[in-house]
């Protein structure tokens, strides 16, 4: 978001917050394009004939964000970053909904290391990648937070180092780490001893 629209976005957070329901019907146009363009970024991902569209995906978290009435909204990153947890976790509970029999099937495989453009290789198991985020999240919080942000948020490093306020050379080599980490759990090298 552009640096006026962004500080309108914020305003009308924090009007909506302060009870003014207007905000709230003022905020959608602002909001409507980033989110969509999240949405179509995770729906590519997904496996081919996935029953939840772009669109669908944008009005079911935008509930959901319109309900989080407690944040004290610190900007539009802030927007951005709560919008693509809740787009991850729509996936997410949609996928295990789904009752997969085998892990990965019909699912894209994406590369970590072409984040935020993403590249789609072969199958993506979401749930996978959900899991093993949590348990790096658990592991480090901010290691998590990065990759939720630079890899489902669509984030620049200068926009996660502004959001988390720390600097950009600490997120760029965060997010080395993670993708290694994340790789290494995925891949099963971990459990191979490699």
């Amino acid at each position: 978001m552009a640096g006026a629209e962004a500080q309108d976005v914020t305003g009308l957070l924090e009007d909506w917050r302060a009870g003014d329901e207007r905000a709230l019907a003022k905020l959608w146009p602002l909001v409507y394009d980033e989110l969509h363009g999240l949405a179509e970024r995770y729906m590519r991902r997904e496996r081919a004939g996935h029953t939840l569209q772009a669109t669908a995906l944008v009005n079911e978290a935008y509930m959901k964000l319109v309900d989080q009435k407690r944040v004290d909204w610190k900007s539009s990153l802030h927007f951005v970053a709560l919008a693509a947890q809740m787009m991850r976790r729509i996936l997410v509970d949609h996928a295990r909904g789904r009752d997969v029999a085998k892990r990965g099937g019909g699912a894209r495989r994406i590369s970590l290391d072409q984040a935020p453009e993403i590249a789609i290789e072969a199958s993506m198991d979401v749930v996978a990648v959900d899991e093993a985020l949590q348990q790096l999240t658990d592991i480090d919080p901010q290691l998590g937070k990065i990759v939720e942000l630079r890899f489902f948020g669509g984030m620049t490093a200068e926009e996660i180092a502004e959001f988390l306020g720390i600097s950009v050379p600490t997120v760029t080599r965060r997010w080395r780490m993670a993708k290694a980490w994340l790789f290494r759990h995925l891949s099963g090298e971990e459990a191979d001893g490699h």
